[in-house]
């Protein structure tokens, strides 16, 4: 079970206006906090919406690094592997609009979603948001907090292949029918 979680948090609705994200690396089962830093969002833009719901403002990362400054060694972290985040569309949509703003090459790693996994392992749920499956999963954290969430995120898979006693997540994503998605190919993807 070795694989990395990824959640970004942004500031406006805009896709490339990171404010913050974080890595957490799964190896043989157990979960690592691998990165996290706060992000200058293009122009520190906020808007109150976004600022009310993950607690970081404009005085945060007034400061901090541009996406462009942080991507090598985030970069580091995602080469190779594959990555799972919640409703990863979302997070992958950041990440590729990041990069396409700052002019950035795509990593070469694949991703898949946890929400899928969620659907499948747990079809009983009302309805499989991250805090729904966390709670679930008696996972206690704060939802819009790139590191909670992505430990959460990581949390998923382990406790579905625990559950279904797969011992990898590509094993995992094979019995259960999920696509293991190639990082920037788009084309012909459906959820």
């Amino acid at each position: 079970m070795d694989f990395a979680a990824i959640d970004f948090e942004t500031a406006t609705a805009a896709r490339d206006s990171a404010c913050s994200v974080a890595v957490v690396e799964v190896k043989e089962g157990k979960l690592y906090d691998s990165y996290y830093t706060l992000i200058q969002p293009p122009g520190n833009r906020y808007n109150w919406y976004n600022t009310r719901i993950h607690g970081i403002t404009r005085e945060d990362t007034a400061t901090a690094p541009s996406f462009a400054d942080i991507w090598p060694e985030l970069r580091a972290h995602l080469e190779g592997r594959i990555v799972v985040a919640h409703n990863a569309p979302f997070d992958m949509g950041v990440l590729g609009a990041c990069l396409a703003k700052d002019g950035l090459g795509n990593p070469d790693f694949a991703y898949c979603d946890t929400v899928a996994i969620s659907r499948k392992v747990w079809p009983e749920l009302a309805n499989h948001k991250l805090d729904t499956v966390g709670s679930f999963l008696h996972v206690e954290f704060n939802h819009h907090n790139a590191l909670d969430d992505a430990r959460t995120c990581a949390y998923i898979p382990v406790a579905a292949a625990r559950e279904m006693a797969v011992g990898s997540l590509k094993g995992l994503t094979a019995q259960l029918g999920i696509r293991v998605q190639p990082f920037g190919v788009r084309k012909g993807y459906r959820r």
